[in-house]
């Protein structure tokens, strides 16, 4: 079952006066955007506000969609934005939750332990932006190799700019017909070759 537009813009209007009642104080600023609620919240009470978001069962956001970054290099005052994607399945309700994050303290807490479904998101995140999310059980390099210097979706990478050299990891094969060879045919059934 599918929700009109018009129907999912009066669901986020229900959403956001609900929201503003349980959450006002964390509530930086909120709107609806092309149908879905938008909030922006303090970075610093972020973690009370996302389990509330799972916990409470008015709310009931049990699937954490996307988690991405936006890089505001020299528009804002803070230069990242962690932008959150959630939907209620049981209230067929959509969120997005932003929250400003300074380049010179690039972190935000990590949401694994309430949504595992936020381990890819976030190594991604912090693979591609250099945001790091405190307390992630595994911030490593997800889609560039480990030696990769950098974050190559911040605005400031250089685009010609050359990464360190480093060897194969796993030396190439000769791959000539002198060093094939075919394991013997299988007989099925008794036939013969």
């Amino acid at each position: 079952m599918s929700v009109s537009s018009s129907d999912q813009a009066a669901l986020s209007e229900q959403l956001l006066q609900l929201l503003r009642s349980k959450l006002g104080n964390q509530i930086v600023s909120s709107s609806v955007e092309l149908g879905d609620a938008i909030v922006w919240i303090k970075r610093s009470e972020m973690l009370n506000f996302f389990q509330i978001l799972k916990l409470d069962t008015e709310l009931d956001f049990s699937m954490l969609l996307d988690t991405t970054v936006v890089d505001w290099l020299d528009s804002r005052d803070e230069r990242f934005e962690v932008v959150y994607h959630l939907m209620s399945l049981s209230k067929k309700f959509r969120l997005r939750v932003k929250i400003a994050v300074p380049e010179e303290e690039a972190h935000v807490d990590s949401l694994v332990l309430l949504w595992p479904s936020a381990n890819f998101m976030e190594r991604e995140a912090w693979d591609m932006y250099g945001v790091d999310f405190k307390g992630h059980p595994d911030l490593r390099r997800i889609l560039m190799y480990d030696e990769f210097e950098g974050h190559p979706l911040r605005k400031d990478y250089p685009l010609r700019g050359k990464q360190p050299r480093v060897p194969l990891r796993h030396p190439e094969v000769d791959n000539t017909s002198r060093h094939m060879h075919r394991e013997a045919l299988v007989n099925i059934g008794g036939a013969r070759n």
